[in-house]
């Protein structure tokens, strides 16, 4: 992997919460990265960032156009709650900053093209916080897909599942109907669905159904789609908020399957297991060490503003992820099969 070129990209973190301060944490272990400054409107939480090791030397904001108009901030990094996306990629935007923004991109895809163009416009790269696509055993996957070893690719299944936010409080954002709509969605089963999209493409129609059975969550803790592909693939995709943590993603093809089952949490990856089976060959299961998929994307973001390289996630690829995600919501609402725009 080539060395930094240069000097490391200078970021702004917009947003200080449970996931700002992880992402706040990979910048200060890359040599790509440097956290140039930080905003968070919350008074409390500001008030607490002074304290903190990992923002020692950084200039602190109240308001995020401070941070958007701080000298030397190239690129802006977004922690904040899914609603405020869009307008947020487009002010970075205007300000001449490149954004890396957390899943989802935007709740409908008229923000999301709308923020995509604006960052098109000006030439400015946008990233997307979908780490699980750089997972060194989701990347070989996605090889051994392309080889045509597996064959055609006839189902996925899936399933990111935790029981993490039962230790929110109850007014946090992310248990918020408003803020997090259908929130096993937004919190795990969008990284499924973007895996699903980066193997088989945008997909054509679905179906969703949201309940809330092990939890008092204002937005739902158990989440099934089905999501029907071109070719007449399909992902099934599990994303459940009121059990422990399971992580799982299959690809069964017409000449074999993989299956990746992570062993903790991708926050704090301990590594994972998986098993292949090809026709005619024995199966084998072995062992993947952990790797900081959160990182890796995060560089790959920093290579893009550098000129290295193009950053893997296309502009097509994020419009068909939040076509999907508004699809599903719509499908949970109305309680009924739908078609998908296309991007």
């Amino acid at each position: 992997m080539q060395e930094t070129p240069g000097k490391p990209v200078r970021i702004g973190l917009l947003g200080y919460g449970w996931w700002g301060k992880t992402i706040a944490a990979q910048i200060a272990a890359s040599p790509w990265l440097e956290l140039a400054g930080v905003a968070e409107i919350q008074p409390q939480a500001l008030a607490a960032m002074a304290d903190d090791p990992l923002l020692e030397g950084v200039p602190l904001h109240g308001d995020p156009a401070a941070l958007l108009a701080q000298p030397g901030v190239e690129a802006v990094i977004l922690c904040t709650p899914h609603p405020q996306h869009a307008q947020q990629i487009v002010a970075a935007a205007q300000a001449g900053l490149h954004v890396f923004c957390e899943k989802p991109l935007c709740l409908t895809l008229e923000d999301a093209r709308a923020a995509v163009a604006e960052c098109q416009r000006r030439n400015l790269v946008l990233g997307i916080g979908h780490e699980r696509r750089f997972e060194p055993e989701v990347v070989a996957l996605s090889e051994l897909i392309a080889s045509g070893e597996l064959g055609t690719v006839l189902q996925i299944e899936a399933n990111f599942s935790q029981d993490k936010f039962l230790a929110l409080p109850k007014d946090n954002w992310r248990l918020s109907n408003t803020l997090a709509p259908v929130g096993p969605l937004t919190a795990t089963g969008i990284h499924l669905v973007d895996l699903s999209i980066a193997i088989l493409g945008p997909c054509e129609s679905l179906w969703a159904r949201l309940a809330t059975l092990g939890s008092d969550f204002a937005n739902g803790d158990t989440l099934g789609i089905m999501m029907g592909f071109p070719n007449g693939a399909n992902a099934m995709i599990s994303a459940v908020l009121a059990t422990p943590f399971e992580g799982r993603f299959a690809v069964y093809g017409s000449k074999g399957w993989v299956e990746i089952r992570d062993r903790t949490h991708p926050e704090n990856p301990t590594g994972w297991d998986i098993t292949t089976t090809l026709r005619g060959q024995t199966q084998t299961r072995r062992f993947s060490e952990p790797a900081p998929s959160v990182r890796l994307n995060l560089e790959a973001f920093a290579r893009a503003v550098r000129g290295v390289a193009p950053y893997p996630v296309t502009p097509r690829e994020m419009l068909a992820n939040v076509a999907a995600l508004e699809a599903i919501m719509t499908s949970v609402r109305e309680r009924k099969p739908l078609d998908v725009s296309q991007p």
